[in-house]
C-alpha cells in the first residue's frame, strides 16, 4: 500500500487555513465566534497556521449537547478554531482517504451521499433474492484509537501529520483509548475510513457483489441464503478480531419483503419512506408550521428547512410523493 508524504506544510499553509475558515463558516456567518474571527481574519489565520506548524494547537475545547433524532445522541461540537483546523486537514487529506475507499461506500464523500446509496441499494435489490443487514453497536464509541492510528499510518507517511492526527484522536477520551466524538468533521471521515478495511474484506475475501455501506449501516445481497448465513459469521469475526467492533443482531430476509435502509423501505421495483421516517417527517413539518405561526422562525429559515426536509423525503422516490403532498397541504396550506 503506497503512502503519501509531504502534506503537513500544505495543511499549515495560510491560504489553506483561509479556505478552511470559509468552509467552516458556511451558513453560520451570524454566529458570534465566526463574526469575531472574520473581523481579524488575517491575524487569526496566521495564528492557526503557526499553531499547526509548531505543534501547539490547543485541542479539546468543545461543548456538548443532546439530540433525540430519534434515539438519544451526545453531540460534541469543537470550538470554531478547531473546526477550522479540521477543515484545513481534510482539504488536503480527504482526497487521499477517499481514493482508497471502494465505490459502494457512500457517507462523507463528494458525489456520493444518502440518495446515491439508496439508488445503489435499489439496484442491488433486483439482483439478489436475500439480503443481510448489518449495523455496528455504538459505532463511534467503539472505534479503537490505536487501530485507527495504525490505519492512518498506512496511508500517510508524513510523521508530523500523523502526530497531528493522533493528537486530535486522543483529545477525546484519550485516557481510555476508544471512541470518536459525534459532531466533528474529522470524526466523520475517520469513522468512514475505519470501516474501509471491512469493505475490502467483503468485496475481496467474501466476493460479495451486492454490497452497500453508509457509515456503519451495511447491506449485503446474494441468491444463496446458506452463503449469506456463513457470511454473517465471517463478518462478525472480522469486525471483532480486526476492528474491535460488535454487531447488533442481524436482519436476514427475502429481498422481496423490502429492506429498511437510511430511512427508506427498498424493494427491487421501488422505494418508499419507511414508517419511522414518515412519523418523524410529519412531526417535523407540524413543528415548523407551529413555529412559523407563532413567529418563532423567519420566512427564509422556514423555506430553507422545508427544502431540506423535502429533499430527504424526495430521495425515497415517486412512491412517497402523495404522502409528502398530503402532509404539506394539511399543515402548510389548510392549517393544523
Amino acid at each position: 500500500m503506497s503512502r503519501t508524504a509531504n502534506l503537513f506544510d500544505l495543511i499549515a499553509d495560510p491560504e489553506n487555513v483561509r479556505l478552511a475558515f470559509y468552509k467552516a463558516a458556511r451558513g453560520k456567518r451570524s454566529q458570534l465566534a465566526i463574526v469575531e474571527f472574520s473581523e481579524n481574519l488575517d491575524m487569526r489565520v496566521q495564528r492557526i497556521s503557526e499553531w499547526i506548524e509548531s505543534g501547539s494547537f490547543p485541542l479539546g475545547r468543545f461543548h456538548q449537547f443532546i439530540i433525540r433524532d430519534p434515539k438519544e445522541r451526545i453531540i460534541t461540537a469543537p470550538c470554531f478554531d478547531e473546526r477550522v483546523l479540521h477543515h484545513a486537514i481534510m482539504n488536503i487529506c480527504e482526497p487521499i482517504m477517499d481514493r482508497w475507499l471502494i465505490d459502494d461506500t457512500f457517507a462523507c464523500r463528494t458525489g456520493k451521499g444518502r440518495e446515491a446509496a439508496i439508488q445503489r441499494a435499489e439496484a442491488f435489490s433486483g439482483r439478489g433474492k436475500w439480503f443481510l443487514k448489518l449495523d455496528i453497536r455504538k459505532y463511534f464509541d467503539s472505534i479503537s484509537h490505536s487501530k485507527l492510528i495504525a490505519q492512518l499510518s498506512q496511508r500517510f507517511k508524513d510523521q508530523r501529520l500523523l502526530e497531528l492526527l493522533e493528537a486530535i484522536i486522543f483529545a477525546f477520551r484519550g485516557q481510555i483509548g476508544v471512541g470518536l466524538p459525534i459532531g466533528s468533521l474529522t470524526s466523520q471521515h475517520f469513522a468512514n475510513f475505519y470501516l474501509g478495511w471491512f469493505d475490502r474484506f467483503v468485496k475481496e475475501a467474501l466476493r460479495i457483489r451486492g454490497y452497500v455501506r453508509y457509515m456503519d449501516d451495511m447491506v449485503l445481497w446474494d441468491d444463496d441464503l446458506t452463503y449469506l448465513r456463513s457470511t454473517h459469521l465471517r463478518c462478525q469475526e472480522f469486525l471483532h478480531d480486526t476492528l474491535s467492533l460488535e454487531l447488533k443482531p442481524e436482519i436476514l430476509q427475502r429481498t422481496a419483503n423490502g429492506v429498511d435502509f437510511l430511512g427508506c423501505r427498498i424493494w427491487p421495483t421501488h422505494v418508499k419512506l419507511n414508517r419511522r421516517s414518515k412519523r418523524r417527517w410529519r412531526r417535523r413539518i407540524r413543528l415548523l408550521e407551529r413555529a412559523a405561526r407563532l413567529g418563532l422562525i423567519s420566512e427564509s429559515a422556514l423555506q430553507a428547512r422545508l427544502t431540506a426536509l423535502t429533499a430527504f423525503a424526495a430521495s425515497a422516490g415517486a412512491k412517497s410523493w402523495r404522502f409528502r403532498q398530503a402532509v404539506l397541504e394539511k399543515y402548510l396550506v389548510d392549517g393544523p
